[in-house]
C-alpha cells in the first residue's frame, strides 16, 4: 500500500475552459490487454487522447491524472499491468478490492474504492485502501474515521455527487453538498481531496457537458468556503473522458480502453450501467 503523499497532486485549474470543439469521442473499449506489451500500448493510447483532450481544452496534460479501473480484472493480469507501469488501481466493490490488495502487496499498489460503501465495509476500506471516492453519506464518514482513527492512519476521499439527477445513481444531490462538505472536518482522519461524479448515462453530449459544469461550479464554491481541499473533480470515463477533461477534470477514471472490454455487465457495479 502506498504513501498517498508520495503520489503528484494534480492542480486544479479555476479558469473557464476554453472555447472549441472537443477531440472526437473514441471507443469505450479496447483490444484485451493479457501481456507487458498489450498494456503498454493500450496505456500509450490512453494518454495519448488524454494529452490531445487537455491541449484541445487549453490545460496542461500533467494536470490530469489516470485512475486505471481493475474492476473484474484478473489478479495475473494485473501483474503485467503493474509491469508496464500502471501503480494506481480503482475498484468498484470492497471484497474484490480487498482481495486483490491482499494478494498483489508485493506490489505497493495505490488502491482506490470508487464503488458505494456501506457502514459494515468500513473496517475493510480502513485497512486497505489508499482513497475512496465515493463518500456521500455522514454516517460513512463516520464509521470510516473511527476505524482509521483506531488504526493511526488517515484517509484521501472524494464527495460523490449525483450530477445527472438519475435516480438509479449513488451520490449527493447538487443542492446538499455545501453543507455536507462543511460537515467534514468533524472526522479528522478523512482528507478531502475534492468531488466525483458519473456524468449522464446518455449519447447527449450537451447533457454530460451540463454534468461536468454543475461539478466545476460546486467545485469552485468549496475552493471559496475552503472545505473540497485541493479541489480535484474525478469526473470522466473511458467513453467521455475528452468530455470531461475539457469540462475541467483531474482525474479521468479509466477501465476498458486500458484492461479490454468486461465480460460482467457494468450494471453488477455502476447503478446506472456507466463503462469507466
Amino acid at each position: 500500500m502506498t504513501d498517498p503523499s508520495s503520489l503528484p497532486s494534480p492542480q486544479p485549474s479555476t479558469a473557464p475552459p476554453a472555447a472549441g470543439s472537443e477531440p472526437a469521442a473514441q471507443p469505450s473499449s479496447a483490444p484485451t490487454a493479457t501481456t507487458v506489451e498489450d498494456f503498454r500500448r493500450n496505456l500509450a493510447a490512453v494518454r495519448a487522447r488524454i494529452d490531445a483532450a487537455a491541449r484541445a481544452a487549453g490545460r496542461d496534460p500533467a494536470e490530469i491524472r489516470l485512475l486505471p479501473v481493475s474492476k473484474t480484472v484478473p489478479e495475473e493480469r494485473l501483474r503485467a499491468a503493474w509491469a508496464a507501469g500502471i501503480t494506481q488501481m480503482g475498484e468498484n466493490k470492497v471484497q474484490e478490492a480487498k482481495r486483490k490488495a491482499a494478494n498483489l502487496a508485493d506490489l505497493g499498489i495505490h488502491w482506490a474504492l470508487i464503488g458505494h460503501l456501506q457502514t459494515n465495509k468500513a473496517k475493510d476500506v480502513a485497512a486497505f485502501a489508499d482513497e475512496f471516492q465515493a463518500l456521500d453519506s455522514l454516517r460513512v464518514a463516520e464509521a470510516l474515521d473511527r476505524r482509521l482513527q483506531a488504526a493511526g492512519r488517515g484517509l484521501d476521499v472524494y464527495v460523490q455527487v449525483n450530477s445527472s439527477g438519475e435516480a438509479s445513481k449513488f451520490g449527493l444531490e447538487p443542492d446538499a453538498v455545501a453543507d455536507f462538505l462543511a460537515a467534514l472536518p468533524a472526522y479528522s482522519a478523512l482528507r478531502v481531496r475534492g468531488l466525483m461524479t458519473l456524468a449522464a448515462h446518455t449519447d447527449d453530449a450537451d447533457r454530460i457537458r451540463e454534468c461536468f459544469r454543475i461539478m466545476r461550479t460546486l467545485r469552485d464554491a468549496g475552493l471559496q468556503a475552503g472545505t473540497v481541499g485541493d479541489g480535484q473533480l474525478s469526473m470522466g470515463m473511458s467513453g467521455d473522458f475528452e468530455l470531461a477533461i475539457a469540462g475541467g477534470s483531474t482525474c479521468v477514471r479509466v477501465g476498458q480502453a486500458i484492461f479490454g472490454a468486461r465480460p460482467t455487465p457494468d450494471s453488477l457495479y455502476w447503478p446506472a450501467n456507466g463503462a469507466e
